[in-house]
């Protein structure tokens, strides 16, 4: 199982992050796409790719809206080129990036549209005009510029003579799972860490292949975790609130929890929707954060020594996850016990999963 790192797109810092986590033993490193709280992704991957020669690359995730598929597929397909092959692309519906513009994540038939037409560029293929929904009140048809020649569909033919950049789609509720299924190479849940909710993410995805005449073991699983190592359990999952906060929350954003859930487990989903800043997002000394018991964190997240969290990733690796992307220590958590973390994770974890 690839362990990969999650973080913020930094441009002055990605080359020398990208260099220390290569030096950590770390498999990937994945930087998020929100415009108004992070720098550009491309660019920093792109300066990634060029401080290193092993580790793999991507998103973490982008979305379907503030970026045409078109140019999303020239991005990525950028990186893959400079960094020789090690790119991915993570993308989900939108949350802080879409929030910061005062809208909510994709509608799902967008979300459907946008995933067939990113893949159909990144295969080098064209895609009708007619597919395009940029409105004609933005920019109308070509037609009415009376050409003597112009493109009849549209596709980035240099592409089409390089390899194709996988797609990871990042999902919570079973329709945006089997969409998923249907049209990525990886399904990344943000499920949590709990096997019962993860191993009904996976059934999911494979009836939904198997439905839509696809093969069922044709697609790879993987989970974007929150995880904490640190000796005293206190400090571990202090390092953990305030990331785990927007992962849970996609699993209850729209009322009603996806997936297994406990009475309990449903009070603390319903609690941190209706608690949620967004001015706070991702924070550890959040209101929202102030709304996770010990024992959701306990369960949603990998936290403890290092054993503890060994021991949790085996048992995701099990049930046939083939990457986890770990988000660690978020903004408001002690910078000490986040050093401690990092330490445990390069020097006990990493060398762990190896054996």
């Amino acid at each position: 199982m690839q362990l990969w790192t999650t973080g913020v797109a930094s441009a002055r810092g990605s080359a020398r992050t990208a260099q220390e986590i290569e030096a950590a033993g770390w498999d990937g490193m994945l930087v998020v796409d929100s415009q108004t709280l992070s720098g550009d992704p491309y660019v920093s991957l792109a300066l990634a790719a060029a401080a290193t020669t092993r580790i793999g690359l991507g998103t973490g995730v982008t979305n379907s809206v503030t970026r045409h598929a078109a140019a999303t597929a020239t991005a990525i397909t950028s990186v893959n080129r400079v960094s020789n092959g090690r790119a991915v692309l993570g993308i989900g519906r939108g949350d802080s990036a879409l929030a910061h513009l005062g809208r909510a994540p994709a509608r799902l038939a967008q979300f459907e549209r946008y995933l067939r037409q990113l893949q159909t560029y990144l295969r080098g293929e064209a895609v009708s005009f007619d597919e395009i929904d940029i409105p004609h009140d933005v920019a109308p048809p070509m037609s009415a510029l009376a050409l003597h020649d112009a493109p009849s569909a549209s596709r980035i033919t240099w592409i089409a003579d390089g390899a194709k950049v996988p797609v990871e789609v990042a999902a919570s509720g079973p329709k945006v799972i089997a969409m998923a299924a249907r049209h990525a190479e990886r399904v990344m849940f943000t499920l949590g860490a709990d096997t019962e909710r993860l191993a009904w993410g996976i059934a999911l995805a494979r009836q939904a292949r198997k439905e839509a005449g696809l093969d069922p073991d044709g697609i790879a699983f993987g989970a974007y975790v929150n995880l904490g190592c640190h000796s005293d359990m206190a400090a571990a999952r202090s390092l953990v609130r305030g990331g785990l906060t927007t992962f849970a929350r996609f699993s209850v954003m729209h009322g009603k929890a996806n997936g297994p859930v406990s009475a309990k487990d449903r009070d603390v989903l319903e609690a941190l929707r209706s608690n949620y800043d967004m001015k706070a997002h991702t924070q550890g000394d959040s209101r929202q954060a102030g709304t996770l018991t010990d024992d959701f964190i306990d369960r949603f997240a990998i936290v403890g020594p290092p054993d503890r969290c060994i021991e949790r990733l085996q048992s995701l690796a099990k049930l046939g996850l083939d990457k986890v992307a770990i988000s660690g220590a978020a903004r408001g958590a002690s910078a000490e016990d986040a050093a401690v973390g990092r330490d445990l994770l390069a020097k006990r974890v990493l060398p762990g999963m190896r054996h």
